[in-house]
């Protein structure tokens, strides 16, 4: 069982500069999409992309719109072409990729030019696009159940797309959802991801994890939801979902943004910041002491709170190359006390540029834990008491012998952090790790229940 205990949690430190990711990276994936779309049978895959679902175009490419819309076809084999709207025109990907890109202006906002290009039918056709082919698209979902009618063929880009799509093929069961190849939870491309991409990772979980302990620090009594966002850092990435502080009541709303509530005594808190390829988030009562809570919280919170970090431990035990996501399910469910919370969604997921991309710890699952899947340490506890509320979200990357050496060879500075985190992870929280398991942020495992004082943080027993 859990146990409160003083730990010192150490300066990791972080990475002196963002890394990026080369042409050549990207050509192998593009490479990679367009095997994967001839082996379905696609004479063309169509990626959409507005400034809320990026990510597969951005895997792609290492762009993705700003303002706009954008689409992506790719004629495995032939040609690449890339609709961009009037201000994308000048933010595209690097030469070298080979996309060429047309100009398409009601890609852009309202009320600008639109004198300059050709309809969307007549571009598409240019791409490569013709009648009696079969399209994939992908946008940023797919369907895996009959309640939206078809799942083959339920497509969630934007309407105008869809039916200029299925007229140049000339039958709509031509035009099918695609989003499995990016996205499938046991063989999608993303779910693979390099020593370099990991690299990019930890950055970005360094971004945030340092934001979010700045503002753990900085908590205090009287300090506003606002004031304390100021504490958050992005070191140049985009968000991957809005900046989240709470006290109080509006803890209850979960993703609900910055405001002007104040800290008080006793109550619950929450604070969370995800950037590309990191989210993290702690969470707990603002008091330093159980007695700093009212009576039934005083009495409820400590074995809540507890339970979860048992939760907590037991995940990182299960979670390595190989194992299996039901049973992972099955291991923390088990633990869970069922008197005291239930899990809002699933307890992890994997996670990527966007923050969800899918979930493969369900009630039995058959899916296999792999090398180079990047997770999310994500169990939300819905209390079944009086209102509160407890989290410690981080991300890991699992990594087989092979992929950490070539972490450790390209990446020094990055694996010798890595290995700072487990060896806390390990000697001062009482976690077990597998050596697959790679901690990218720097509050691993740590999670302090009582946020006026930092000084003491769950341990495992």
């Amino acid at each position: 069982m859990a146990k409160l205990t003083a730990v010192t949690l150490p300066d990791f430190g972080g990475p002196a500069e963002k890394p990026e990711l080369s042409d050549s990276e990207y050509l192998a994936r593009l490479a990679m999409a367009e095997r994967k779309a001839s082996e379905a049978g696609y004479a063309a895959l169509v990626v959409y992309a507005d400034r809320e679902h990026s990510a597969n175009m951005a895997y792609l490419t290492g762009v993705e719109p700003r303002f706009e819309e954008a689409l992506l076809v790719l004629m495995p084999g032939k040609r690449r072409t890339l609709l961009v709207g009037n201000e994308c025109l000048g933010y595209l990907p690097s030469e070298a990729l080979k996309i060429e890109p047309v100009l398409y202006q009601d890609f852009s906002l309202m009320g600008q030019p639109r004198d300059k290009s050709r309809p969307v039918k007549a571009l598409l056709a240019g791409a490569g696009i013709a009648r009696g082919q079969r399209i994939g698209c992908a946008g940023w979902k797919f369907f895996d159940s009959d309640r939206v009618g078809e799942p083959k063929t339920a497509l969630e880009i934007p309407s105008y797309l869809a039916d200029t799509l299925r007229e140049l093929a000339g039958d709509a069961e031509l035009v099918e959802n695609a989003n499995a190849i990016f996205m499938h939870p046991q063989e999608g491309l993303r779910l693979d991801n390099s020593a370099a991409q990991i690299a990019c990772f930890e950055y970005a979980a360094v971004q945030a994890s340092e934001s979010v302990l700045r503002a753990l620090t900085a908590l205090r009594e009287g300090v506003t939801e606002i004031e304390l966002e100021a504490c958050f850092r992005t070191g140049g990435l985009p968000l991957s979902c809005h900046a989240m502080v709470s006290f109080g009541e509006k803890v209850k709303r979960g993703l609900s943004s910055p405001g002007n509530g104040k800290a008080k005594r006793g109550d619950p808190f929450a604070a969370a910041l995800g950037l590309w390829g990191a989210l993290n988030c702690r969470a707990g009562m603002i008091a330093k002491r159980p007695e700093d809570l009212s009576a039934d919280l005083a009495s409820f919170y400590p074995k809540y709170a507890s339970n979860y970090f048992d939760v907590v431990a037991a995940w990182y035990a299960a979670v390595h190359v190989g194992a299996s996501a039901g049973e992972i399910f099955a291991t923390v469910d088990r633990v869970r006390a069922k008197d005291l919370y239930d899990f809002l969604v699933n307890p992890g997921h994997y996670i990527h540029l966007d923050e969800w991309v899918h979930a493969p710890f369900a009630k039995g699952s058959t899916i296999e834990l792999r090398s180079g899947m990047a997770l999310q340490m994500d169990i939300i506890p819905v209390s079944k008491g009086p209102f509160c509320y407890t989290n410690a979200e981080d991300g890991i990357a699992l990594a087989d012998e092979t992929l950490r050496k070539e972490l450790a060879k390209s990446f020094p500075e990055c694996w010798a952090r890595i290995e700072k985190r487990r060896a806390f992870m390990t000697n001062a929280l009482g976690l077990k790790l597998d050596p697959s398991v790679l901690p990218l942020g720097n509050m691993p495992g740590w999670l302090p229940p009582y946020a006026l004082d930092l000084s003491k943080a769950w341990t495992a027993a």
